[in-house]
């Protein structure tokens, strides 16, 4: 008969925990960006959610690794960093597509282990507040009619994400993606300023960056979202682009993945702290405060949805004659 003392199953117990919450120590976010963009506010999310439902004892160091939109940092921890345990990376849709076409290198989505998806945002068609387009039907019309005088802005160049919906709004309208009028900005901000001051008809972006700009006194109007169904909070109102007639879904996750390498314990520990975050009011609150929608995915689940979404955009790059990854 074996007797423990309190004391010594009090010591093996705290070893228990601290062995099982191992990868939740000394923690880092990195952001695959300079700060104050999306990965930097990923980051800075799950930052305040662990310190706040007291995952973690220590504040998460935040880590800047800029390069390809994401591509530094997807080879740095593939490559160089592929086992540590309390590393995190954020990641967006936007990573995905990069990863699609083959602009992360020789590595693709099989090469690390996707933990979460947290928080999504969505495609938005968007115009001046004094355009006559008052839905999507006005602005097919108005292409179908002369798609010379339908300038499309967006925020990246050819094949990036806000291309993207322009190219789907305007094959949706009939119009072939490479013969319609498009202008390339280098972000939503430059974008909304031209979308105002008549440089550009339509700026195919993101429904939480337009919340943000509306709620700042830009001048703009949002007339579909690119989500499968209406969105919460002030954007309710606005139709989605299926609703009007047009099959157009875009949404934008965000969220973290770690190195091939990290162990099946310590990448459970990850998933199994997220779930519980995910869950709570606290979290829901975080998220809303940093404009995202809800969304919410962890391990499996996620990995399986990640590969569809990276085979639909391989898909959907062939389609417009871009680059695709093998």
């Amino acid at each position: 008969m074996q007797f423990k003392s309190p004391i010594v199953s009090l010591i093996l117990a705290s070893v228990a925990a601290m062995s099982s919450a191992g990868a939740l120590d000394k923690t880092e976010c990195i952001a695959a960006a300079k700060p104050g963009g999306g990965f930097d506010l990923s980051c800075k999310l799950v930052q305040s959610a662990l310190l706040q439902g007291k995952y973690i004892a220590d504040p998460m160091r935040i880590t800047y690794m800029p390069g390809g939109i994401g591509a530094v940092a997807y080879n740095t921890i593939i490559a160089q960093r592929p086992a540590e345990a309390n590393t995190i990376v954020a990641y967006s849709g936007g990573s995905l597509l990069n990863i699609a076409q083959g602009k992360f290198g020789r590595y693709n989505e099989n090469d690390v282990r996707w933990v979460a998806a947290v928080g999504s945002d969505f495609g938005a068609v968007i115009v001046a507040e004094n355009s006559p387009f008052k839905s999507l039907k006005d602005l097919v019309a108005a292409i179908k009619a002369d798609p010379t005088k339908v300038v499309f802005g967006a925020g990246g160049s050819v094949g990036s994400q806000d291309w993207m919906k322009a190219a789907l709004t305007a094959r949706a309208a009939g119009l072939d993606p490479k013969s319609m009028r498009f202008v390339a900005f280098e972000g939503g901000g430059e974008a909304i300023t031209a979308l105002q001051g008549g440089h550009v008809q339509v700026y195919s972006g993101d429904a939480s960056e337009a919340e943000e700009q509306i709620k700042a006194g830009a001048k703009i109007r949002v007339l579909a979202v690119m989500s499968d169904k209406r969105l919460e909070g002030s954007l309710s109102n606005v139709p989605t682009a299926k609703e009007q007639g047009m099959n157009v879904e875009w949404p934008i996750i965000r969220g973290y993945y770690v190195g091939p390498k990290v162990s099946d314990a310590d990448y459970k520990v990850w998933v199994d702290t997220f779930n519980k975050m995910l869950a709570t009011p606290e979290f829901n609150k975080l998220r809303a405060e940093r404009g995202l929608f809800k969304f919410a995915m962890t391990g499996t689940e996620l990995t399986s949805y990640i590969k569809d979404r990276v085979g639909f955009y391989r898909t959907l790059a062939a389609d417009f004659g871009l680059n695709v990854a093998k």
